[in-house]
C-alpha cells in the first residue's frame, strides 16, 4: 500500500503524534510519500525509520499509484489536500490535530486503528460533491472548485453589497447583504451554518444558498437541488468585491458574471464507522448537553 502524508502546519505540540504515525507506517511496511513543505517542517524533528518519497503537486497523483491520502490537521488541511487530489479519486483520511474537525474526524488516538482498517479494507467511503465556478473572466487558475462553499462578500467598505441571483436562468432574488454563501452538504456545517443555514446530510443531493447579514429580515437560506445552476451579479459602492472558494479567494468587480454548478467529479473521504456523521455533529455541536447540570 502506498500513502501520501499531507499537512500545512505541524506545531511542536503535534510532533509526538506525527512521530507515532511514521512509526506505525514503518511497522506496517506502508510505502510513504510526504508533501515537500511538510517534510521540510519536520526535518530534524522526526525520526524516519525508513526512506520516504516526496510529492509536490497534483501532477504527482497522475504519475504514481497512491492508495490513500492521510492529512494531519483540521478541516482546512483537508480542503488544502483537495486542491492536490482533484479528480484523481484517491480517498482522503483526515486525522484531526485541529479543533472542530467535521471532516478530519479521526482523532489522533485512533491512528493505529485507522491504519489497520485501511490495510484490512474495513472502512467506508463517502462521496462528497464539489461546486464548480464558471465566470466570464478567468478566476482561481486551473482549479475553480470548492468542497465546502462559494461566497461573494463585501471587501473595502462597511456598506452592504447588492447580489442579483438567478436559478437556472430564472430570477430568484436581489440580496441586500454583506454577501451570499452557496454551500455543499459538506459545507453546510461551516460558514453557512453560522449564517443560519440548515445542516444537510453528506449524501443529500442539495446545495444551500444563504445570505450573510441580509438587510431584509424575511430573506432566509434556501435549499436547492444540486442539478441547479445559480448565477450571480454583484454591485455596490466600491469597485471590488471578494469571491472565495473554500479558503482561496479572488478579487472581482461588477463586470464579473459568475455561475455555480455541481462539479463533474467528487472527493472521496474515508470514515471508520457507520453513523459517524451523526456522532460527529452531536459531539462537535454539543447537542443534548445541558451545561446547567454540569
Amino acid at each position: 500500500m502506498q500513502v501520501v502524508l499531507y499537512s500545512r502546519n505541524i506545531k511542536d505540540q503535534h510532533l509526538p503524534f506525527v512521530q507515532r504515525l511514521f512509526d506505525l507506517l514503518h511497522q506496517y511496511q506502508i510505502t510513504t510519500y510526504v508533501y515537500v513543505p511538510m517534510l521540510e517542517q519536520i526535518q530534524g524533528k522526526i525520526r524516519l525509520c525508513q526512506p520516504v518519497g516526496r510529492f509536490e503537486s497534483h501532477v504527482d497523483f497522475r504519475l504514481r499509484p497512491f492508495d490513500f491520502v492521510i492529512t494531519l490537521g483540521g478541516d482546512g488541511t483537508i480542503l488544502g489536500a483537495v486542491t492536490l487530489v482533484r479528480h484523481a479519486g484517491i480517498p482522503i483520511l483526515g486525522i484531526n490535530l485541529g479543533r472542530l474537525g467535521f471532516l478530519a474526524s479521526i482523532e489522533a488516538s485512533r491512528m493505529e486503528e485507522a491504519l489497520q482498517r485501511l490495510l484490512n479494507d474495513s472502512y467506508y467511503i463517502d462521496e462528497r460533491a464539489l461546486l464548480q465556478l464558471d465566470a466570464n473572466y478567468p478566476l482561481f487558475h486551473d482549479f475553480p472548485y470548492a468542497l465546502n462553499d462559494f461566497t461573494l462578500l463585501k471587501r473595502d467598505t462597511s456598506s452592504m453589497i447588492v447580489v442579483h441571483t438567478w436559478v437556472n436562468g430564472a430570477f430568484l432574488n436581489t440580496y441586500w447583504a454583506d454577501g451570499v454563501i452557496m454551500a455543499t452538504p459538506t459545507g453546510s456545517t461551516g460558514y453557512s451554518l453560522s449564517c443560519g443555514g440548515p445542516i444537510v446530510f453528506p449524501n443529500s443531493r442539495n446545495f444551500v444558498l444563504a445570505p450573510v447579514a441580509p438587510h431584509n429580515l424575511n430573506v432566509r437560506p434556501i435549499v436547492l437541488s444540486d442539478d441547479a445552476v445559480v448565477s450571480f451579479e454583484v454591485e455596490g459602492r466600491t469597485d471590488h468585491f471578494l469571491c472565495t472558494l473554500d479558503s482561496r479567494y479572488e478579487t472581482i468587480t461588477a463586470r464579473h458574471r459568475i455561475a455555480i454548478r455541481r462539479a463533474p467529479f467528487s472527493i472521496k473521504l474515508v470514515r471508520m464507522d457507520e453513523g459517524e456523521f451523526l456522532e460527529t455533529i452531536r459531539r462537535k455541536l454539543a447537542w443534548g448537553i445541558d451545561t446547567r447540570n454540569a
